[in-house]
C-alpha cells in the first residue's frame, strides 16, 4: 500500500498544474493589455479617455499577476506544511520545529534528498515567496530584500505601465510581475513536487507554464 507521504507530492503537483492551466492562464490571457502607453498630450477627449483606459488595463494585468503570485505562494506553502505533517505523523522525521516558509522548504527538500541549488530551484521558490510578502504587506524588509534578490522586477523606465496611485512613489507599488514570472513560479513549484515524488513515472521536468 502506498503511503500518504509518497502520494502527496504527485497530488500537489497535479493540483498546482490544474490551478495554473484552468484559472491563472485563462485569466491572464483574457485581460486586455497594451505593449506601450501613450503619454503625450491627447488631441481629443476620446483619445485621452482611450489612453486612460489603456493605463487601467495594464495596471490591472499587473495587479492580477501579483495576486496570483500571492495565491501560488500560499498554496505551495500550505502543501509544504501538509507534507511535513504527514512525514511527522509517519515517524520518518521530526518536522515539528520548522517555522516559516524557508525553514519549511529546506526541511522538506532535505527529507526528499533534493538539492535546492540545482537549476536555481530554491532561488525561484524563495523569490516567489518574497514577492508574495511584498504584495501582502507593501513597504518593509521584504520589499528591501526583493530589491536585492530580483532588481529586474522593477523597471522605472517602462513604457507599458503607469502607477495609478497619487502621491509619493512607493517601491512596492512599482513591482512588475509578468506572465513569464508566473510561468517561472509554476515551473518551480511543480518541479519541486516532481523531484519529491518517489513513485514510478514521476514528472521531474513538468510542462506547466511552458509555451
Amino acid at each position: 500500500m502506498i503511503s500518504t507521504v509518497d502520494q502527496l507530492p504527485r497530488i500537489f503537483q497535479a493540483n498546482l498544474g490544474r490551478f495554473f492551466d484552468r484559472v491563472i492562464l485563462p485569466v491572464m490571457e483574457g485581460l486586455p493589455a497594451h505593449s506601450m502607453l501613450e503619454t503625450v498630450e491627447a488631441s481629443s477627449l476620446d483619445q485621452f479617455l482611450d489612453r486612460a483606459a489603456a493605463q487601467v488595463d495594464n495596471y490591472m494585468v499587473n495587479e492580477a499577476a501579483k495576486a496570483f503570485t500571492l495565491t501560488l505562494a500560499g498554496l505551495f506553502e500550505r502543501q509544504l506544511g501538509r507534507w511535513a505533517r504527514a512525514i511527522q505523523d509517519s515517524g520518518l522525521a521530526d518536522m515539528s520545529g520548522l517555522g516559516g516558509f524557508e525553514a519549511l522548504l529546506g526541511g522538506c527538500a532535505q527529507q526528499a534528498g533534493m538539492d535546492l541549488a540545482l537549476d536555481g530551484l530554491g532561488e525561484e521558490l524563495t523569490q516567489m515567496f518574497v514577492v508574495a510578502n511584498v504584495v501582502r504587506h507593501g513597504e518593509g524588509r521584504s520589499c528591501e530584500r526583493l530589491r536585492a534578490l530580483a532588481p529586474d522586477l522593477w523597471d522605472e523606465d517602462a513604457r507599458d505601465y503607469h502607477d495609478l496611485l497619487p502621491g509619493t512613489v512607493v517601491a512596492s507599488e512599482h513591482i512588475r510581475i509578468r506572465q513569464a514570472d508566473l510561468e517561472r513560479y509554476i515551473r518551480a513549484t511543480t518541479k519541486f513536487w516532481g523531484l519529491a515524488d518517489p513513485l514510478p513515472l514521476a514528472v521531474t521536468n513538468p510542462p506547466y507554464g511552458r509555451a
